[in-house]
């Protein structure tokens, strides 16, 4: 049998109750709690058959160590596995230009799941990152995306490079991040088919990644800082290529 995820917070587990109720084991719901939100799931395992069990406060603290559960936590069957295959394939059947968003070196599953939060939002296709030295998609990284990490698939790659260039040859146009580029997000073509790639804060996307990008963007930085989190400036890059695509 294979081995049940951890997933916990109000918005993840209505997520996957939403989108893949077959997943769902068992649900364990603060002893004792009772309010709307929670009703909402409640009512969404009824429908779906799913076993809910009361638990006491320190049992979910267990569960969730240092991380906020809110009350409720589910045990779930692994979902589908994505790779470059799985990736490849989404391209090709989709009716609209590629919209992707590459991750180099992102370790935080924290940055992980707020940059999956933002993806969603902007209308990603996929999330693409390399297996090695990259966040994995953790309850904690499930947690801060809030139910995007639940329909917006996580595509983990053997090499980046490679895929990158698969992608090239797909017709996707791939644009880096770099703070010394001379091209302005603002300044730059982000319609049609895109892969915006955003490195790892302080080193940024690694050199292999870098060659591989058709060009290059920054971020104008007005104050003394010289740097963003990187899911904020994923933010403010996939909202203008938003901008820039919804008037096209």
């Amino acid at each position: 049998m294979a081995k049940l995820e951890t997933v916990f917070g109000l918005h993840s587990v209505q997520a996957i109750l939403k989108s893949a109720p077959q997943r769902v084991n068992e649900i364990l719901v603060l002893e004792g709690r009772q309010d709307q939100r929670l009703n909402k799931i409640l009512g969404a395992a009824k429908t779906n058959d799913i076993r809910v069990r009361q638990a006491r406060r320190k049992e979910l603290d267990k569960l969730v160590k240092e991380e906020n559960h809110q009350g409720v936590v589910a045990f779930c069957f692994p979902g589908e596995v994505h790779d470059e295959r799985f990736l490849l394939s989404l391209i090709e059947k989709l009716d609209e230009a590629p919209f992707l968003l590459v991750l180099d070196g992102v370790t935080d599953p924290h940055n992980l799941g707020a940059c999956l939060r933002t993806a969603d939002a902007a209308g990603v296709h996929a999330v693409i990152a390399p297996k090695d030295n990259s966040a994995s998609l953790t309850a904690v990284a499930r947690k801060v995306a809030c139910g995007a990490a639940e329909v917006l698939p996580y595509v983990p790659v053997t090499n980046l490079a490679r895929t990158l260039k698969k992608l090239q040859e797909l017709g996707v146009w791939v644009i880096g991040t770099a703070g010394e580029s001379d091209g302005s997000v603002y300044q730059a073509d982000l319609k049609g088919p895109l892969a915006l790639v955003m490195g790892a804060e302080g080193s940024g996307m690694r050199r292999l990644t870098r060659e591989c990008c058709d060009s290059l963007i920054h971020i104008p930085m007005a104050g003394e800082v010289s740097s963003l989190n990187v899911s904020v400036a994923t933010g403010v890059c996939l909202y203008e290529a938003l901008r820039q695509r919804a008037e096209s």
